[in-house]
C-alpha cells in the first residue's frame, strides 16, 4: 500500500512539474492567457467587467442580434414550449421539431440538399475532416485556416499540406501532386470565407476553379461571412458565386447565438448521419436554441437584415478612413522616423492596419507585450479591445483585433479611434 502511494506521488510530481514548466514558458513569452468574467449589457456595444462598463469592440455579434427583442422573445417562447434542453443525442430523442425545421430551412436558404447541425463550429470542422479523411488522402489547407481545421487535419490519418495564404499558385502546386494519388485516394482543399485573425476574404472563385479542375473536394468554413455578405446574407460563397462540396456556417457571429451546421449533398449527409461520432454521441442543441436560430435566420433574410448589413458596411468604412488618418499622422512623428534599424526591413511601418473590409479590423502592433499594454491602456479609457498574440497569429504580429458591428455609432467609433491614437502614443517606445 505504501509503495502504491509513493508511486502515485512520484507520478503526480512528474505531471505537476511538466505543467509548471509549460506555464512558466507561457508567461516568459508574454502569452499567458487569463479569462475575464464579463457581464454583457442589454446591447452588443457595451460590456461590464469588474463593475466597470466598457464600449465593446471585441464582440463577434456583427449584426447586433444577440439582444434583439425578437430573438429574446423566441428564446422565451421556446423555453416555455420545449424546455431548455434536448435530453439526448439527435439519434435518440434530441432531434426536435425546431431542430429539424432549422436544418431544412438552412439547406433551402443556402441551396444544399441537407444541413446537419453541430453544437459548435469547432466540433463541425473537426467532425467533417475526421470522417472524410482516410489514410493516403491529402488535405491542402490555407496556412491561416482556423485552429479547429488545422488541428483536425494534423491528427487525421491523411497527409496535410499548407498552401501560402490566399495564394492560388501555391495551391495549384500542391494540387498537382494529385496525379500521384491512387484511385482510392482523394484531395480535400480547405479554406475560410473570411479569416478570423486577418479579416480578409479568400479568393473563393479562383480557389473553386482550380479545385474543380484538379477533381478535388472543396470545404469552406464561412463562420465570419455568413449573415454579413452575399444576397440576403448567404455568405462568402454566395458573394463569389460558388458552391463548395462542404460549407460550414456557424451561429456564434452574425446569428448572435451559438452552434454550427454542415451544408452537404444528400449522399454526404447520409454518410455523416451514419458515421459521424461527434454527431451521434453528442447531445443535440436544445429545441429552444433551434427556435432562436430560426428567428435569427428570418431577420438576416429580411429587409431589416439588409439595413443592418448596410449600417455595418458604413461603420467599417468609416473606421478604416478615420484610423488611416491617425496612422498617417503617427508615421510623421519624430519617434517613428527614428525607428530601430532592426525594423527597417519590414514591409509595413508599425503599427499598421491590415487590409480588411470585414467586421474584423486587426491593428498589428508587433511585440506581444506592447499589444497587451496598449489593450490595457484602452481599458483605462473605457474601451474593450482584445490583444491577440502568437501562436494564434504569426510571431512578431501581435495585434489588437477590433470588431465593428452594426450596433456601433459614429460617436463610438470616434471614441475608439481617439483612444487608439492616445494609447499608441503613450506606448510608443514599446511599439518601436
Amino acid at each position: 500500500m505504501k509503495s502504491s502511494i509513493k508511486n502515485r506521488e512520484t507520478s503526480l510530481f512528474m505531471w505537476n512539474r511538466r505543467i509548471q514548466i509549460a506555464l512558466n514558458e507561457q508567461k516568459a513569452k508574454d502569452r499567458y492567457r487569463q479569462r475575464q468574467r464579463c457581464v454583457t449589457q442589454d446591447c452588443t456595444h457595451s460590456i461590464r467587467v469588474d463593475h466597470q462598463v466598457y464600449m465593446n469592440f471585441s464582440s463577434n455579434d456583427y449584426l447586433g442580434l444577440a439582444h434583439h427583442p425578437k430573438m429574446i422573445e423566441a428564446a422565451e417562447l421556446g423555453a416555455k414550449r420545449f424546455g431548455v434542453g434536448s435530453g439526448g443525442s439527435p439519434h435518440v430523442t434530441g432531434y426536435s421539431e425546431p431542430l429539424a425545421m432549422l436544418e431544412e430551412k438552412l439547406a433551402n436558404w443556402l441551396g444544399y440538399d441537407a444541413a446537419i447541425v453541430y453544437p459548435s463550429g469547432f466540433t463541425a470542422n473537426q467532425a467533417a475532416i475526421k470522417l472524410l479523411i482516410a489514410r493516403n488522402d491529402v488535405m491542402i489547407a490555407d496556412r491561416l485556416s482556423h485552429a479547429s481545421l488545422l488541428e483536425a487535419a494534423m491528427f487525421s490519418p491523411g497527409r496535410l499540406y499548407r498552401f501560402k495564404h490566399n495564394d492560388i499558385a501555391s495551391l495549384e502546386s500542391y494540387l498537382e501532386k494529385g496525379a500521384e494519388l491512387s484511385e482510392e485516394s482523394g484531395q480535400l482543399v480547405i479554406t475560410e470565407g473570411i479569416f478570423s485573425m486577418d479579416g480578409d476574404h479568400a479568393p473563393l472563385d479562383q480557389i473553386a476553379k482550380v479545385t474543380q479542375k484538379a477533381e478535388a473536394l472543396l470545404m469552406v468554413d464561412d463562420a465570419h461571412g455568413i449573415g454579413i455578405c452575399g444576397e440576403q446574407g448567404r455568405g462568402s460563397c454566395d458573394h463569389y458565386g460558388i458552391k463548395p462540396d462542404i460549407l460550414v456556417v456557424t451561429f456564434g457571429k452574425a446569428f448572435g447565438c451559438s452552434g454550427a451546421a454542415l451544408l452537404l449533398s444528400k449522399e454526404f449527409a447520409q454518410y455523416f448521419v451514419q458515421f459521424s461520432k461527434p454527431l451521434i454521441y453528442s447531445t443535440a442543441i436544445p429545441p429552444m436554441q433551434a427556435a432562436i436560430l430560426l428567428q435569427a435566420m428570418e431577420i438576416i433574410q429580411s429587409q431589416e437584415g439588409d439595413i443592418r448589413r448596410q449600417t455595418l458596411a458604413r461603420n467599417i468604412a468609416y473606421f478604416r478612413a478615420e484610423m488611416t488618418k491617425v496612422l498617417t499622422t503617427l508615421s510623421q512623428k519624430p519617434q517613428m522616423n527614428n525607428m530601430d534599424e532592426s525594423l527597417s526591413n519590414i514591409s509595413y511601418q508599425l503599427p499598421y492596419l491590415l487590409e480588411s473590409h470585414s467586421p474584423i479590423q486587426p491593428l498589428v502592433i508587433g511585440e506581444d507585450q506592447a499589444a497587451l499594454d496598449i489593450s490595457a491602456n484602452l481599458r483605462t479609457k473605457g474601451i474593450w479591445v482584445s490583444a491577440i498574440r502568437p501562436p494564434t497569429v504569426p510571431p512578431k504580429t501581435a495585434r489588437l483585433r477590433m470588431t465593428i458591428t452594426a450596433d456601433h455609432t459614429v460617436e463610438m467609433i470616434d471614441a475608439l479611434v481617439t483612444a487608439l491614437e492616445s494609447a499608441i502614443l503613450e506606448n510608443m517606445d514599446q511599439v518601436l
